[in-house]
């Protein structure tokens, strides 16, 4: 069975947004003046040599306007290479390959492909399969990667809703830019007494 990994860049307060998508962000990029060889570095080993990845499709849309076109680098090359499982209505459409549709119900979509041989999965960027991955039970390991910044709006991490669950720190390391990476893998749910 293949792990899941979710790997978010967020502020302090809990904010994942990096594009002004409707218009309406006013931090787009955020993450730029943290950026450092140090960094590149860890993304590329928490990323590993080869993933695949799983993508919303607002997230795949704009993934697929960027990394093809990018100079050929490890981690560019990485993502060029894998497999991109998409949660879309219209699978026809995807270009940037390799891709598979998720199918109608994401969560079995999810399920099928974690079952299935293959390299690890990654999830990033895509902030509405988070939760419902969460509350299934289908991610194995959280990576965060906390920015000295709080932005006070913006697509948040966790939605409204998201059941209460327990984590338990893995790993963490400060980089020398002020970010600090947090692994937490999930326990389950959450115990108050």
């Amino acid at each position: 069975m293949r792990n899941l990994k979710i790997i978010e860049h967020i502020s302090l307060d809990g904010v994942i947004q990096h594009s002004a998508d409707d218009g309406d962000f006013p931090y787009p990029d955020w993450t730029a003046p943290y950026r450092s060889p140090e960094g590149r570095d860890a993304m590329l080993a928490a990323h590993g040599d080869r993933f695949d990845l799983l993508l919303g499709r607002r997230t795949y849309d704009m993934w697929s306007d960027i990394w093809p076109k990018a100079p050929s680098n490890p981690m560019v090359d990485r993502l060029n290479a894998a497999t991109k499982f998409v949660a879309t209505h219209r699978p026809d459409s995807l270009e940037w390959g390799p891709a598979e549709g998720l199918g109608q119900d994401v969560i079995e979509g999810v399920r099928r492909v974690k079952s299935a041989d293959g390299p690890d999965l990654v999830l990033s960027g895509s902030s509405t399969l988070t939760s419902p991955l969460l509350e299934h039970g289908l991610a194995d390991e959280v990576l965060l990667l906390v920015y000295p910044v709080v932005l006070g709006t913006g697509k948040r991490f966790f939605s409204e809703g998201t059941p209460a669950q327990a984590f338990e720190l893995a790993d963490t390391k400060a980089m020398p830019s002020g970010i600090i990476l947090t692994t937490y893998r999930l326990v389950g749910a959450l115990k108050t007494a």
